[in-house]
């Protein structure tokens, strides 16, 4: 009987523990996520402006020459990442793969302007500057016309900073969130022993001396979840970069260690801190509040 009930007792002990590090690790988990999404805020937002294109449209008396000056005088401006001139056969050849159809067959002609696609480094890319270059490079004579997308830019512009700020609001309540829930499962795991912490105390334990076991295996606990977690941000992080090597994830390393750093250290202080307060809260409960 006595053996079944250790048996018993074991499982919910191991049940316990595993409940800890899972619930550390997922937290942590997706906390480290949000690090990375802050870290690389400004990478994205980059990334993103900078798929912006600015389509100058040619007319069709605009001589070589002129175009080869113009693409030229683009490639070496400052606010230029790179400069390609699209020629109305190639557009129209980009149009037919994207419809699935020939359009010119059934027109008769090519309606489509040579073109030169420019791509803006992402300082450039305000609603300003935008109108700027393009009211400058529309007073060339043989320009048709000078186009972006306008309203994304604006976008862009406007909401940059709020979604910016809310991202930084709701990772402080997410931390909070963090705290509690890790919090909750390690108050679970020390109430699985709560007649234990007072049958020590009864023989005369101190507090230092019956909290030391909790807090070390806690820690222990905390460590191995946010080894877990790091694992899984890593794992994220390599994913990702391989599949968009444009955003730079690994870039600067030394932020990216400073996350998983920060990973680990809020796993170890958490589990430290709840397991504090869990035994002290039962320290001080008298013998017959243990039953509620």
């Amino acid at each position: 009987m006595a053996s079944s009930f250790e048996k018993y007792q074991k499982r919910r002990l191991i049940s316990s523990y595993f409940s800890v590090v899972l619930s550390i690790s997922l937290v942590l988990f997706l906390l480290g996520l949000l690090g990375l999404f802050l870290i690389h805020s400004n990478q994205l937002s980059r990334y993103f402006k900078e798929q912006i294109p600015l389509s100058i449209y040619l007319k069709d008396s605009a001589k070589e020459v002129e175009i080869n000056q113009l693409k030229q005088s683009l490639e070496m401006a400052d606010y230029t990442k790179s400069a390609t001139y699209v020629s109305k056969e190639e557009a129209a050849e980009q149009h037919m793969e994207t419809i699935g159809e020939d359009y010119l067959e059934f027109l008769g002609y090519n309606p489509l302007q040579n073109s030169i696609d420019v791509e803006l480094l992402a300082e450039f890319v305000t609603s300003e500057q935008l109108k700027d270059i393009a009211d400058e490079i529309r007073l060339k004579d043989f320009v048709a016309e000078v186009e972006y997308d306008e309203l994304l830019v604006e976008l862009f512009d406007k909401n940059i900073k709020v979604i910016s700020f809310w991202v930084l609001v709701f990772s402080g309540v997410f931390l909070i969130i963090a705290v509690l829930l890790i919090n909750s499962s390690i108050r679970l795991s020390v109430y699985a022993k709560r007649f234990t912490i007072k049958t020590m105390q009864m023989v005369g334990a101190t507090k230092h001396f019956i909290r030391r076991p909790f807090i070390w295996k806690n820690i222990r606990l905390g460590f191995i979840g946010s080894i877990i977690a790091m694992s899984g941000v890593s794992g994220v992080v390599y994913i990702l970069d391989n599949t968009w090597p444009q955003l730079e994830l690994l870039s600067d390393k030394l932020l990216l260690g400073g996350l998983l750093l920060f990973i680990i250290s809020m796993g170890i202080f958490i589990a430290w801190l709840s397991t504090f307060f869990a035994t002290q809260r039962f320290l001080n409960l008298r013998t017959d509040e243990l039953y509620y």
